[in-house]
């Protein structure tokens, strides 16, 4: 069973990466990653700020008011707009706080927003749906090999990252420094 999940997983890494050529003239090329100098040096936290710029598939990581790290991220395989509910593929916009940690996921490492909020579960509700939850900053499927990074969007609404970015994110981020997700 264990093998054939690991085959499926491959198939879909596979043909997201020929979607992803087929159409990267219609996509366009990602802007480049302006990286920090303090790149290089060892993340030393706490984290006390994550920025998310959806449309730029980057995240910001800072430390005080300093950004220390950038790296290239994944979203929910519908990633334009705010979410709405459970389910659209979207990844939720606004402001956050990290309120868990999960060694164990079923993804590489993962760090929770403490996403619905009050305004999301009161949206959900006036259109009769669920605002869905289990947010998460994550790394690859555990099923994965371990140096394979998927290429395109494809979480339920998640924001994914390669493995050794979620271990160095994962060590030196405390429950509660603040999220905001950018469109």
């Amino acid at each position: 069973m264990r093998k054939r999940r690991l085959f499926g997983l491959m198939l879909i890494a596979l043909a997201g990466a020929i979607w992803v050529m087929q159409r990267a003239p219609e996509i366009g090329r990602l802007p480049d990653l302006e990286v920090p100098p303090a790149q290089t040096e060892p993340l030393v936290g706490p984290v006390s700020r994550i920025l998310v710029e959806k449309t730029a598939r980057r995240m910001s990581v800072y430390v005080g008011d300093e950004v220390k790290r950038v790296y290239r991220i994944r979203l929910g395989f519908a990633p334009e707009g705010d979410k709405v509910q459970q389910g659209d593929g979207k990844t939720p916009e606004g402001r956050f706080r990290i309120d868990r940690r999960n060694a164990q996921s079923a993804y590489h490492l993962s760090l929770g927003i403490d996403y619905p909020q009050a305004e999301d579960r009161s949206r959900a509700a006036q259109l009769g749906v669920s605002p869905g939850g289990d947010i998460f900053f994550h790394g690859q499927p555990n099923e994965m090999p371990g140096a394979i990074t998927l290429p395109h969007d494809w979480t339920a609404g998640c924001i994914a990252l390669a493995n050794a970015e979620i271990e160095e994110l994962f060590a030196a981020t405390p429950i509660g420094a603040e999220v905001e997700i950018r469109p």
